[in-house]
């Protein structure tokens, strides 16, 4: 009787168990990253709700500050900042989609323009804020003779939030299989109806996913905006008048102002709220508008 052992079998057996100490190691620091990044968001969230839920109510969210922001609301900062929103993305979107839709389905990917295009917004994703601000001062403000106003704020933050969701949109776009393509031009259809019938649908995830993106650092943002928008906290009238926007509230009312912390963590938490209503708003659309294309 051969006793002899099966070393192949054996190296085999090591291998294998190896391999799932491995994986369960992997997915015990995937969890553990997971929980990590959940417990500082509920801990920003249990705070910011201990010290600013008391001074929420209606009146807060519609009447005008008083006393330098200790008092009153956040009325006409909350109109500023809804228009400044408006017209950051009403402006980079289309021209986001349109430059997303060059690079991706026009431009070769080895194309020396395209090249340059992606290593350009590359690099303007990782400039720091204030470089924006200070860009658009000069031209918005300045150049332009638009002065501190909102329609300068909006500007500077749609060439923001134009490198996030150009890359994301393209990605998507990359992303869909090219049957898709090659499915539409055996049916003989144009290449306008394969891009709005085919393209976009499939890649609308990438899409919400910059939008998202996008949206958070613009309604985050304050350094441009000080330069642009402007800190007069009173109602505006037009988009050529200056605003405060919220993130600039909170700066100002934690920072600058004796007393102003409570309304501050206020002014934090509804921001924070619209935060989560937009990415929750944008996640529905998108499974909706997926939903819908992938049963049509």
């Amino acid at each position: 009787m051969d006793r002899s052992i099966p070393w192949a079998a054996l190296s085999g057996g090591r291998s294998s168990t190896s391999s799932r100490s491995a994986d369960r190691l992997a997915a015990t620091c995937v969890w553990i990253a997971a929980a990590a990044v959940s417990a500082v968001f509920f801990w920003l969230l249990s705070d910011l709700v201990r010290h600013g839920a008391g001074q929420l109510s209606w009146s807060f969210l519609v009447d005008a500050p008083s006393n330098a922001g200790r008092a009153g609301g956040i009325g006409p900062i909350v109109l500023s900042t809804a228009w400044i929103l408006a017209i950051a993305l009403g402006v980079s979107l289309p021209v986001g989609l349109g430059t997303a839709v060059l690079l991706a389905e026009v431009t070769s990917p080895e194309a020396i323009f395209g090249r340059l295009v992606r290593r350009s917004l590359d690099v303007l994703a990782g400039v720091p804020s204030i470089v924006f601000g200070l860009f658009g001062n000069a031209f918005f403000c300045v150049t332009l003779g638009l002065g501190f106003s909102i329609l300068a704020g909006g500007l500077t933050l749609a060439c923001m939030v134009l490198p996030i969701l150009i890359r994301s949109t393209e990605e998507g776009l990359r992303a869909v299989p090219a049957e898709y393509r090659l499915g539409g031009a055996a049916l003989g259809l144009g290449r306008f109806t394969i891009l709005t019938r085919l393209l976009l649908p499939a890649a609308t995830p990438g899409l919400v996913a910059g939008v998202v993106l996008g949206f958070g650092r613009a309604i985050a943002e304050t350094a441009a905006l000080i330069f642009t928008s402007g800190y007069v906290d009173r109602r505006p009238e037009s988009v050529f008048d200056s605003g405060r926007a919220l993130s600039i509230h909170i700066y100002d009312l934690a920072i600058n102002i004796p007393g102003g912390e409570r309304n501050a963590y206020a002014t934090a938490l509804v921001l924070v709220m619209i935060l989560l209503l937009t990415n929750s708003v944008a996640s529905w659309l998108g499974q909706r508008l997926r939903g819908q294309h992938l049963h049509s």
